[in-house]
């Protein structure tokens, strides 16, 4: 079954959340929103707040997760931790941000799911 490009990207949120568990790290909030931007995925990994941007794509056609990250989506994500960071009294934290990239098959199993960390400078 074809899925929207909506569900594609739900499908590797969720596949990147279990990932992340299966990894060591808690989740502590999916589709953080506010005026600067989203961030898919916020997590604590011991004493560290990390905020993740999770890509999917099926297929190589346009292009890999990794390839459709843009400058501007990258300060767009470093303005949104730190909003999430000052919203939540948190400024001192220790934080990152993290890139996952998951390619799912035809028939929607994942293929690949790569965790890049440290992949934006904040």
């Amino acid at each position: 079954m074809k899925l929207s490009r909506k569900d594609v990207g739900k499908l590797g949120e969720t596949l990147a959340a279990e990932y992340l568990k299966n990894n060591g790290l808690d989740i502590i909030e999916i589709n953080y929103r506010c005026p600067c931007g989203e961030i898919d995925i916020i997590a604590q990994e011991k004493d560290y707040i990390v905020f993740t941007e999770v890509r999917t794509k099926t297929g190589n056609l346009f292009g890999t997760p990794e390839e459709s990250m843009s400058e501007i989506k990258k300060k767009h994500l470093i303005d949104t931790a730190y909003t999430y960071l000052d919203e939540r009294d948190k400024m001192q934290s220790n934080w990152r941000i993290d890139f996952i990239a998951v390619e799912l098959d035809r028939s929607n199993k994942p293929t690949r799911i790569e965790h890049y960390r440290d992949a934006v400078e904040g």
